[in-house]
């Protein structure tokens, strides 16, 4: 299954770079519309920490395609409806979201090679009765038909608050300066990269978060479906 072959399934892009909300986003209006989720940062985060598992170089672009090719993933959810994000078996779902691991997707992301081995596995996600995609290229890239494009943005401080906040309720020791410092070069990485620089793609609406209660942003988000969907009914 291809995203471009299953145009007829509606499908929302929400992209952004870290800290920008999207995966808060994402998760609230798919539970709400009752659509399927694509976490792609997590495909990224799992071929990094699969790679460093196997003792594989983060430069060594043939051997991170293959790995990539055949990343031994699995999506699930608990009895709850909450995420679990697998890896060889293994409930990874936290340790995915360390800075460590972070930084290294960052840079196998920046992979043309790696990205291509995982296109077709992101486009796969979109079954009905729609698809929420979070990421970084899903409108320019991954899904370029998607009716409804979301660009979220917030500022560098914000977005690094965020992230402090999150790691200390997790018991995460981290500064704010060097968490700073790290979106910072994130941030110069995903935007100079050869392979989908992170851009808004053309026609997509673009929502600045910053200090922005997260349930204003949902309902924006939302009104943008519902508004699209009700057209395709009229």
């Amino acid at each position: 299954m291809t995203g471009q072959a299953d145009s007829n399934i509606p499908v929302l892009t929400l992209d952004g770079p870290s800290g920008s909300g999207k995966g808060t986003i994402a998760r609230a209006v798919a539970e709400q519309l009752g659509w399927h989720l694509l976490d792609s940062g997590a495909l990224y985060r799992l071929a990094a920490l699969h790679a460093c598992r196997q003792d594989v170089p983060l430069d060594d672009e043939g051997a991170l395609a293959a790995l990539a090719r055949d990343l031994p993933a699995e999506f699930r959810q608990d009895e709850r409806g909450e995420p679990h994000i697998l890896l060889a078996g293994e409930d990874v779902t936290w340790q995915i979201r360390t800075e460590q691991v972070g930084d290294a997707a960052s840079r196998v992301a920046a992979i043309p090679a790696v990205r291509e081995a995982l296109l077709e596995r992101q486009r796969a996600f979109r079954q009905p009765p729609g698809l929420v995609a979070d990421g970084r290229d899903m409108g320019t890239v991954v899904f370029p038909d998607a009716p409804v494009k979301i660009f979220l943005t917030a500022s560098a401080e914000e977005r690094a608050r965020r992230r402090y906040k999150q790691l200390k309720e997790q018991g995460v020791s981290v500064t704010l300066a060097s968490l700073s410092e790290e979106i910072a070069e994130r941030d110069r990485r995903d935007a100079q990269r050869s392979a989908a620089p992170l851009r808004p793609s053309r026609g997509a609406l673009e929502l600045d978060t910053t200090g922005v209660p997260v349930d204003e942003v949902t309902g924006q988000v939302l009104a943008r479906v519902k508004a699209y969907l009700a057209g395709e009914k009229g």
